[in-house]
C-alpha cells in the first residue's frame, strides 16, 4: 500500500490511537510479574509474501505460539482473507491474514494494536526501502516496533527520530549487550546436573524451535519440569525467559553466552531437564551457530529435525540437503553427545509419506522418529524418557 495512503489512516474515522509508551528502547515486560496477571500486548505481524514459507519463520512461530504477545493478525497480501492456522497447519486459529496495515486496523475494530512485529527472517538481515516505509507508518500510528533483523533500527537516525516523535519503543531483539558485558566460556556448565537436550537440524528454518517448544510443553504436561533456552530471535519474541540471539554475538563470546544462558535457566528454575533450541545445522556452509550450541551447552542428548521433502538447502538451492545419517555422524564426532531421536518436518509430504518416513528412519538409524506437529506429543516424551530413564523414574514418583 502507498505510504501516503497509510498516513491518512492516522485521522480516519473510527481509528483510535492507543496510549503511547515511554520513549526509548526497551524489552517488553513478561505477561506475569510478581505472580500477578499482566495485560498481554497486542500485535500485528508483518510477513508480506512469506507467511507459511521459510523466510516467514518468525511470523509462523508467533502464530503457533506466543507468550509475550496476543497476535491479532498477519499481513501478507498474497494470502489475505485466509486463516493463519489453516495456512500453517490446516487447523483454524482465528488469526486472520490481512492485505495491509489498514486492513489489519479495520479487523482490530479501529483500535491500534500495541506492537508491529517484523515477522520475516531474510538472509540479507535488512529491511527493504518499502519495508522501512511500512515500519515508519506503524510507528506514526503509535505502535511499538519489534525487529528481529541484524539491522538495528534503534541505531538508525530516521527510526530513532520516529521513536522519539511518536513516543514509541523499538526492540531490536538481536542487539547484544555491550562487549564488556559479554561472557566467556567458564566451564561452569559442569555444575548443571539435569539433562540437557539440544534440538538441532539438517538445515535452517526447518522447525527446530517449533519442535523444541512442543517438546518442552509436552514434558511439563506429563509432570517433568522442562525449561527451554532460546537461541534465536523468534524464540525470544515468543517469550522465552532464557536465551540469546546467538548469531548476533561475536564468535569469541558465543560459547560463553550459550553456557551462561543454560546456567541461568538451571539456577532460576531448578528444572528436571533443559531443552536448547538449535540454529542452522552443524553441516551448514553459512549458518554455523550449532557449533557454539554444542560447545557451550554441552548437551547430553540431541533430537535431530529433518525435512525429507526438502532436497536442497533452503537458502542455497544448488546445495543438496544432508542425510540424517550423515548429520548424526557429524554431530556425534564433533561433540561428546548422542542423537536420541529424529523429528520430521512434513513440508511437501502427504501424511502417508510421513508415516513411511518415520518407519524407514527408525529402521535405518535405530532411534525413535516422529513428527512433532502431526503425531502425538507423547511420542516426543517417550523419546526423551527412553534416553534418560531417571526422568521416567521422576515422572512415576510424581504421578
Amino acid at each position: 500500500m502507498p505510504i501516503a495512503t497509510l498516513s491518512n489512516t492516522l485521522n480516519a474515522p473510527g481509528i483510535h490511537r492507543r496510549p503511547t509508551a515511554n520513549i526509548g528502547i526497551a524489552m517488553p515486560a513478561p505477561p506475569r510479574a510478581n505472580g500477578k496477571e499482566k495485560r498481554v500486548a497486542t500485535a500485528v505481524v508483518y510477513c508480506e509474501a512469506n507467511f507459511g514459507a521459510i523466510d516467514g519463520k518468525t511470523a509462523n512461530g508467533l502464530v503457533r505460539h506466543s507468550e509475550m504477545y496476543e497476535i491479532l493478525s498477519v499481513i501478507d497480501s498474497e494470502k489475505a482473507g485466509l486463516d493463519a492456522g489453516v495456512v500453517l497447519d490446516e487447523r483454524p486459529n482465528a488469526i486472520p491474514i490481512c492485505r495491509d496495515l489498514t486492513d489489519a486496523l479495520r479487523l482490530a475494530g479501529g483500535i491500534v494494536p500495541d506492537t508491529f512485529i517484523y515477522g520475516m527472517a531474510p538472509s540479507s538481515g535488512m529491511l527493504s526501502t518499502h519495508e522501512r516505509g511500512i515500519v515508519l507508518e506503524a510507528m506514526g500510528l503509535g505502535m511499538n516496533v519489534v525487529n528481529g533483523l541484524h539491522e538495528f533500527l534503534s541505531e538508525d537516525p530516521v527510526f530513532a527520530a520516529a521513536s522519539a516523535a511518536n513516543n514509541v519503543t523499538i526492540l531490536d531483539v538481536r542487539k547484544p549487550r555491550a562487549k564488556k558485558d559479554l561472557r566467556m566460556f567458564s566451564g561452569r556448565i559442569s555444575q548443571v546436573t539435569c539433562p540437557r537436550i539440544a534440538v538441532l537440524g539438517t538445515d535452517g528454518a526447518i522447525g527446530k524451535r517449533t519442535t523444541a517448544t512442543i517438546l518442552t510443553r509436552a514434558l511439563n504436561d506429563r509432570g517433568v519440569k522442562a525449561v527451554m533456552v532460546g537461541t534465536g530471535q523468534t524464540g525470544l519474541i515468543q517469550g522465552a525467559r532464557y536465551g540469546i540471539a546467538l548469531d548476533a554475538i561475536p564468535s569469541q563470546f558465543c560459547s560463553g553466552e550459550m553456557e551462561a544462558s543454560v546456567i541461568e535457566a538451571f539456577e532460576g528454575e531448578d528444572p528436571d531437564v533443559i531443552i536448547v533450541e538449535g540454529q542452522g545445522a552443524l553441516s551448514h556452509p553459512a549458518y554455523l551457530t550449532s557449533t557454539f550450541i554444542l560447545r557451550g551447552s554441552r548437551p547430553d542428548g540431541v533430537v535431530l529435525q529433518h525435512a525429507p521433502g526438502r532436497t536442497k538447502l533452503g537458502d542455497f538451492g544448488a546445495m543438496a540437503m544432508p542425510t540424517p545419517a550423515s548429520e548424526i555422524n557429524l554431530i556425534q564426532t564433533f561433540a561428546d553427545t548422542k542423537v536420541i531421536g529424529l523429528t520430521i518436518n512434513h513440508e511437501n509430504m502427504t501424511d502417508g509419506e510421513v508415516g513411511a518416513a518415520i518407519t524407514s528412519y527408525e529402521r535405518e538409524l535405530g532411534i525413535p522418529a516422529t513428527d512433532a506437529l502431526t503425531r502425538s506429543p507423547a511420542r516426543l516424551v517417550a523419546m526423551v524418557l527412553s534416553a534418560f530413564p531417571e526422568l521416567k523414574e521422576k515422572l512415576t514418583a510424581s504421578a
